[in-house]
């Protein structure tokens, strides 16, 4: 499944073939002498195949493989239907139907083998009416532009795939580069403004032993006062940049748990992207993700974790030692359940069915 709905000129270009090819079916059925009610059947036939050969294969690109599967299952009675009526004359829409079996999100080789059977059927179904010439060049159209549409869409979904392990790196990169400097932030100045705080507050009570008044030593008081407010109030504003910086982000979170899983030796069963969530929850899920994971290493005893993410929610199980019986929550799940509530979620804690320990937020 992608975000991407396909090839954006796949609409252009099947407009353009349907005008092409679907022109000359069109002027026989308006041609022989049939009834109308026939004609309105036939033409009516024709406008619904077509129509679904444009929009279905689209819309098995956003759905996924079970919408590819009902897709080409309607296209397949479309167009039976269509020859049933038209007879025939309506054979040749068998290319478009190759070519859209080709462009809709199917299992691994089914459109392959859809084709090849398509193309049998085609050169059977020739082959019986005595033309041999015309069977083999119509069931070798089909073959061949069915097999490079295929190859095609092969190659679209393959860049889908390269767009989307790009985008992950970048955010990674980005995720990793926030963190170098954060922590060089706070290891190089964090340290000098503390250094700064303390020696200005030492100064001044050095200051205070000295006897006596004079307005010079007030003012240099008040001065190393203010030095040293200064470098606290600048030590804070450090702090608060860091902590910024090193907001949690889901994606950060799924590598660091992969890694962790990984340290524990636990079967880790994770998600390959987290596009599907969107940006309003990542830091949600990221904290979210975070507990369960170190739960799970710390406490469960497990050797799998599963994770499982979705637009609006989050579980986390393992088959460990599963949650104790009359026990409390720590405080790490009490802190997210105080997050999940104040976004109008929910947290569900219990048995997992791997036979563990199960933490699941809906949002």
């Amino acid at each position: 499944m992608f975000r991407d709905p396909g090839p954006r000129g796949w609409f252009i270009g099947a407009g353009l073939s349907i005008l092409l090819w679907a022109w000359p079916t069109w002027s026989t059925v308006w041609s022989v002498d049939e009834p109308l009610a026939w004609k309105a059947a036939a033409s009516a036939s024709l406008i619904v195949f077509f129509a679904a050969y444009v929009f279905l294969p689209q819309l098995s690109w956003r759905l996924g493989v079970r919408s590819g599967i009902v897709s080409v299952c309607i296209l397949l009675a479309l167009n039976g239907l269509m020859v049933l009526i038209i007879g025939r004359d309506a054979l040749w829409t068998w290319t478009f139907l190759a070519c859209a079996i080709a462009m809709t999100t199917l299992p691994p080789r089914t459109d392959f083998v859809l084709i090849v059977t398509l193309s049998v059927a085609s050169f059977s179904t020739q082959l019986a009416t005595g033309n041999a010439e015309q069977a083999l060049l119509q069931a070798g159209i089909i073959l061949s532009l069915g097999l490079m549409m295929s190859a095609f869409a092969r190659l679209i979904r393959q860049t889908a795939r390269l767009r989307e392990a790009q985008n992950e790196l970048a955010d990674a990169a980005v995720a990793a580069e926030r963190s170098r400097v954060a922590r060089d932030m706070h290891d190089i100045l964090g340290h000098s403004l503390t250094v700064i705080a303390v020696k200005a507050e030492l100064a001044g009570r050095m200051l205070d032993t000295v006897p006596g008044s004079h307005p010079a030593r007030d003012r240099a008081a008040a001065e190393i006062s203010a030095v040293q407010d200064l470098a606290r109030g600048a030590l804070a504003d450090v702090r608060a940049t860091v902590a910024g910086y090193r907001g949690v982000n889901v994606l950060a979170e799924l590598a660091a748990a992969r890694t962790a899983l990984e340290s524990a030796g636990i079967d880790a069963e994770l998600p390959a992207t987290v596009d599907q969530v969107p940006a309003r929850h990542r830091e949600l899920f990221g904290w979210v993700l975070r507990e369960g994971v170190t739960n799970v290493v710390r406490h469960s005893g497990a050797a799998r974790c599963r994770v499982r993410l979705t637009a609006s929610s989050v579980l986390v199980e393992d088959d460990g030692v599963g949650p104790v019986s009359g026990g409390r929550s720590g405080n790490g799940l009490a802190g997210i359940g105080e997050r999940v509530t104040a976004a109008g979620g929910s947290v569900s804690i219990g048995p997992s069915d791997l036979g563990g320990f199960r933490l699941a937020v809906e949002v």
